[in-house]
């Protein structure tokens, strides 16, 4: 294979491919991205690499192809096991035919993977995120983080600056096409920012939340099969864009949701990977919500050069402005929403969440998750009627509490759900805010028995165990003085949302 352009496939190889790369069955569908063509057969699913050099990026030679197909698989395999199958190798024989792992000389390395439906790529639906699959997605990224190779040689601050670096670089290239004003601000307030953050991210670094990450974590990366999230081509090719920290990359997610205008499934993943990652992290893990706003900044500026020198130049304009706009980060405050169960607090939380803060919204603390969590059970697991005793309910709610504080600290909006049926939960949540000067806003929902009877022996799947015989005691207790605004929970959204907003302090 000699003669062919650099940075494309050999004309030779490409034909021998799509003809059915030795098999029986031509290729169905081909695809192709700057660094790779994919080529799509009924049982199977065949990728090379392109004989290309961006300077972070070298496949020019066969040796380095051979390194990063393989470092593909490996690093892949972990988050996707059934999905990547196996390194192969493209030889010509003596008689000069190419084969598959046959004998002769090497020509060419490919991966084999199995198909899946390229429909389900959430990029191609970004309307069907709906809440359970937002918080499914949140929590499967935190359990692969959890599980991913920790880099204690990992960059920290070191990192980050290489991105922000080249972010610099290539946003200045376009600053005729995106305008020179917008790139320099947006340059030198990354830059500020960072130089804020820096120690927190060696910090975060040294607390082992630097590990090999995906990396590339956007709705084109990720496939839903049988209502689950799968992620899918991780960074193989870059040391220095895939040990990242673990917030930095479940950011690029966020960001592409919020982008979208998916903001309600944004605050979502955020949530689910909150409360998931806080199984295997510490308060780092919110602590690190001080950096989020730059880490979401960063992310929006490599997609405006990306789609810049793609020559979608409208949307690397609207890039250039949301990065601006995540470096301004949402006013902090702490919002309790109290009531009975089946009073609609969760569903009123998650909503309130986005529509006062934006994208990615407000931390939401769930006292039904947080004692999941605590009892080492999933979110939707059952606990036994003795977990239910009024010490661990106390244990809950120092949790919750202990869990806001770092939230808040960060400079970052907290939303409590949890029922407050003590005078002394409603009087501590308030407490939270006092030495730190923020807003607090007590929201109590509230409605007709029989609604609220109706809704909690409807509810399936969702964290809380409330079930009527509990509703009943809930509804004999004495809550003593309520002082917080109250929310009429058989109201429509709009109506609970225009309220909440009339009695902010």
């Amino acid at each position: 294979m000699s003669g062919w352009t650099r940075g494309e496939v050999d004309p030779e190889l490409d034909a021998w491919m799509a003809a059915g790369a030795g098999g029986d069955e031509a290729c169905c569908a081909r695809h192709e991205t700057p660094i790779a063509k994919v080529y799509v057969f009924a049982e199977r699913v065949l990728k090379l690499k392109k004989p290309v050099d961006f300077g972070f990026l070298d496949f020019s030679t066969l040796d380095k192809r051979e390194w990063a197909t393989r470092r593909e698989l490996d690093f892949n395999r972990r988050i996707a096991p059934d999905v990547y199958r196996a390194v192969h190798a493209v030889t010509r024989g003596a008689d000069g035919a190419l084969s598959l792992g046959g004998r002769g000389e090497t020509q060419e390395w490919v991966i084999e993977m199995r198909p899946f439906d390229s429909d389900a790529i959430l990029a191609k639906h970004p309307e069907r995120i709906d809440g359970p699959l937002a918080e499914r997605l949140g929590r499967e990224i935190a359990r692969v983080q959890a599980e991913a190779p920790l880099t204690p040689e990992g960059r920290g601050a070191a990192g980050l600056e290489y991105v922000t670096g080249s972010n610099a670089e290539q946003l200045r290239s376009l600053s005729q096409e995106l305008g020179a004003e917008a790139v320099e601000k947006l340059i030198a307030d990354t830059q500020a920012a960072f130089v804020r953050h820096a120690g927190l991210l060696d910090r975060r670094r040294d607390a082992g939340l630097v590990r090999r990450c995906h990396g590339d974590l956007h709705l084109g990366n990720i496939v839903v099969e049988d209502g689950q999230p799968i992620l899918f081509d991780c960074i193989e090719f870059s040391d220095v864009l895939s040990e990242i920290d673990v917030m930095y990359d479940v950011a690029f997610l966020l960001m592409d949701l919020g982008f979208r205008g998916c903001a309600e499934a944004a605050n979502r993943v955020l949530n689910g990977w909150l409360d998931e990652g806080a199984r295997s992290f510490d308060a780092t893990q919110m602590e690190g919500l001080v950096a989020l706003p730059l880490f979401l900044s960063v992310r929006a500026a490599v997609r405006a050069h990306v789609t810049g020198h793609a020559g979608e130049l409208g949307a690397a304009r609207k890039y250039i402005e949301a990065a601006q706009r995540y470096l301004e980060p949402p006013k902090p405050g702490l919002c309790a929403i109290g009531g009975l169960s089946g009073s609609g607090k969760s569903t009123f939380a998650r909503a309130l969440a986005v529509r006062r803060w934006g994208a990615p919204g407000a931390v939401v603390l769930r006292s039904d998750e947080v004692r999941k969590r605590m009892a080492g059970v999933a979110s939707t697991d059952r606990l036994p009627k003795e977990s239910y005793t009024e010490e661990q309910a106390q244990k809950v709610y120092d949790q919750m509490f202990a869990e806001t504080r770092p939230a808040l600290d960060a400079g970052w909006p907290v939303i409590l759900d949890a029922t407050f049926l003590k005078l002394e939960e409603r009087v501590a949540a308030r407490t939270l805010t006092l030495s730190a000067g923020m807003g607090f806003q007590g929201l109590w929902m509230e409605g007709p028995p029989e609604v609220l009877r109706k809704r909690v022996s409807e509810r399936r799947g969702d964290a809380s165990d409330a079930d009527e015989p509990v509703l009943d005691i809930q509804l004999a207790q004495n809550l003593g003085n309520i002082d917080w605004e109250r929310i009429d929970a058989t109201a429509p959204k709009e109506a609970q949302l225009a309220a909440a907003e009339k009695d902010q302090t």
